[in-house]
């Protein structure tokens, strides 16, 4: 019950996404070929409203529901971001689904993405246990 309002957020955004299309495999694909204007709509209404919200919270130093004060550390330019970048960029392409929308589509009857959300937490696990012997 104390995480209740927590799972009302999660599924107002999942039937936010799920409504303005942004889950929908062939918007995704119209968006890689440049062949819509929608998906790039999304983006440039969700950055500016990220920024702001995020300016917002430093302004007035906000407090996380636990009473910690929020923060949004920097974070440095890190020689891995280009690879991984390009394969997480490659894998939305292939599959129509970033992590955020992977689970509006498993709840949305998309079953065939129940294979990507796999796929994610399999590669998460792989990267967590590599990380101490990636060069950092």
């Amino acid at each position: 019950m104390k995480n209740l309002k927590y799972a009302l957020v999660g599924i107002v955004f999942g039937l936010a996404l799920t409504k303005g299309e942004a889950i929908s495999w062939y918007r995704i694909q119209e968006m890689f070929h440049f062949q819509s204007f929608h998906m790039y709509g999304i983006f440039m209404t969700a950055v500016p409203v990220a920024a702001l919200s995020l300016w917002i919270i430093r302004k007035l130093q906000l407090h996380s529901a636990d009473g910690q004060l929020i923060d949004a550390p920097v974070k440095p330019y890190h020689r891995g971001i280009i690879p991984g970048g390009l394969i997480f960029g490659f894998g939305w392409a292939f599959t129509g689904a970033c992590p955020g929308p992977l689970y509006a589509q498993v709840g949305a009857g998309y079953l065939v993405t129940i294979i990507t959300f796999v796929s994610a937490l399999a590669g998460t696990w792989v990267y967590a246990r590599l990380q101490p012997y990636l060069p950092s």
